[in-house]
């Protein structure tokens, strides 16, 4: 089908997870409050387009490097089922209607939280760090952790204290989420020579920084317990699946371990981490006593 070449090229997988992070950022600020339907669809529509619209440019940008790439060799920019004139015209067009809605629909911060996160991840990223450098990853991490901030930001109006854990929680959650990738894919970085850190540095120098970053976002997680923003029932499902993701890092340490098998082991349950503590965010989420330091 021709029109699926469209939605191809917008990696609907990252779009549709980024929608399930903005949704728990957006519910997690309604503690309290009536919830604005229109406001929380103008939200998840603008956000989404938004990241859809980074992510057709991206495709763009990358085309040499998917060229040689196992897992992206057959996307349509590299097999020429779609020109690179039609993909970012197309990227142009969500991200202008992306820009649009948030800006005209929801506020002027979620807009800006929305910029930011577009910015860094087809300006600084895609065009840049990358190619070039190993700490890529690291910057990459602040794009991804726009959409529960901006969909937090939209709700409340503000950016405070529960934004900014937000922030802290959704870039940790990125770094071993990433490097797990690339340990399962490393022939394909290897190949397409992109700079990641179990290319450059090693297996063993990722797998070290993977079970460190596991900790930390495992403490991050534990403020918004600790500021007043959720409850018990988050806080349990918080520990649950940390420790657990935390016992599937160390794993890789195990004498003769399948390290591909490994990695993406620990890839697939960060992702079940992440969608689990975004439900129980909305689910258990609380009003705090006081919202510390605002923006």
């Amino acid at each position: 089908m021709k029109l699926s070449r469209y939605l191809q090229v917008t990696k609907p997988g990252i779009t549709g997870g980024n929608l399930i992070a903005t949704f728990g950022g957006f519910l997690l600020a309604s503690q309290g409050h009536t919830l604005d339907w229109g406001l929380m669809l103008a939200t998840a529509i603008g956000l989404s387009l938004v990241v859809a619209s980074g992510c057709a440019i991206n495709n763009c940008i990358d085309r040499d490097i998917d060229s040689r790439m196992a897992r992206t060799q057959k996307r349509v920019l590299v097999t020429g089922a779609m020109s690179v004139r039609a993909a970012f015209a197309h990227g142009l067009l969500l991200g202008v209607a992306g820009f649009a809605t948030l800006a005209l629909w929801t506020n002027a911060l979620a807009t800006a939280c929305a910029a930011f996160g577009y910015f860094i991840y087809v300006g600084v990223y895609s065009l840049w760090m990358k190619r070039r450098s190993v700490y890529g990853t690291v910057v990459g991490s602040l794009s991804g952790a726009v959409p529960p901030v901006a969909g937090y930001c939209a709700a409340s109006g503000r950016f405070d204290t529960g934004a900014l854990i937000l922030l802290l929680m959704f870039c940790l959650w990125q770094m071993p989420h990433s490097y797990a990738i690339a340990i399962f894919r490393f022939k394909d970085y290897e190949a397409a020579q992109i700079p990641v850190l179990p290319v450059v540095r090693g297996i063993s120098e990722a797998k070290r920084q993977i079970v460190l970053y596991i900790l930390a976002f495992a403490a991050a997680t534990v403020l918004l317990v600790v500021g007043g923003y959720a409850g018990y029932g988050y806080l349990a499902v918080a520990v649950a699946t940390s420790l657990w993701w935390l016992k599937m890092a160390l794993a890789g340490y195990q004498p003769a371990v399948d390290d591909r098998r490994w990695a993406r082991q620990v890839f697939l349950f960060s992702t079940i981490t992440i969608s689990a503590l975004s439900v129980m965010m909305a689910v258990d989420g609380q009003v705090p006593a006081h919202v510390g330091w605002v923006l």
